[in-house]
């Protein structure tokens, strides 16, 4: 199982005094020296954490996987075929909201992402995946559509109140993971991901190819610094390998 660190809020916290650092690609290279097995960043329409040069800076430089999230947007899909990453994982998007709130409603955009998106990314070869809730129509969607992966919305999971919540949600996820790769969808996973409820996600959530997680490790990493905080989290998944 990989980690792929996502970093956004190293870019929120360069932005908010406007003086050019931390840089995101130097977060990167950390990143990646630590062990990550590639970087995460969305790029959004506000440009509210990373921007357009980063995307170029961050081409330029990550060694591993290279997952460029974004809408579904024309002008990102423009960029995106542009830089060519690894990997797209499209998101919803609302201008609003502080973070990606949930996944996407692929009833909703199916239509647009048949005769728009997908035939506009397709020919790059750029893999795309698709950010979801555990809802088996929606993957059964992304199977018709042709998503090479699907990154499972674990949010729900991350912020139950009670017990009983987070396991409703890991039975959620742990079933969605099953039913994608019985139709041959790779199985990734992010959004509210942290040291304390990772264990059990990965323990419980079989066929997971990797673990996007973003704002808790770039959190404790004010503390611990990027390259502890990395090998914590390489060290959670290792041990999970370890034991398949």
């Amino acid at each position: 199982m990989e980690l792929l660190v996502n970093i956004d809020h190293v870019a929120t916290l360069r932005n908010a005094r406007g003086e050019g650092y931390p840089r995101p690609v130097e977060a990167a290279r950390v990143c990646e020296e630590a062990g990550a097995n590639g970087i995460v960043f969305h790029l959004r329409g506000d440009r509210r954490h990373i921007l357009d040069q980063d995307v170029i800076e961050l081409k330029e430089t990550v060694k591993g996987t290279l997952d460029f999230e974004m809408a579904a947007t024309d002008e990102m899909i423009g960029i995106l075929i542009k830089t060519n990453p690894h990997l797209c994982t499209l998101v919803p998007e609302g201008r609003e909201e502080l973070t990606t709130e949930g996944g996407l409603n692929l009833e909703l955009v199916f239509d647009d992402f048949k005769n728009r998106v997908f035939p506009a990314i397709k020919p790059s070869g750029i893999e795309i995946s698709l950010f979801l809730d555990p809802n088996r129509k929606d993957i059964e969607l992304a199977k018709e559509l042709g998503a090479d992966a699907i990154e499972l919305h674990t949010g729900n999971y991350a912020n139950a109140a009670t017990k009983k919540e987070q396991q409703h949600e890991l039975l959620r996820l742990r079933e969605a993971a099953i039913l994608a790769h019985q139709l041959g969808i790779k199985v990734n996973a992010g959004h509210g991901l942290n040291l304390q409820n990772l264990p059990t996600l990965i323990e419980v959530v079989p066929y997971l190819n990797e673990v996007s997680i973003g704002h808790a490790l770039i959190s404790q990493a004010v503390f611990w610094g990027l390259p502890k905080t990395v090998k914590s989290y390489i060290e959670i998944l290792s041990l999970h390998d370890d034991l398949q």
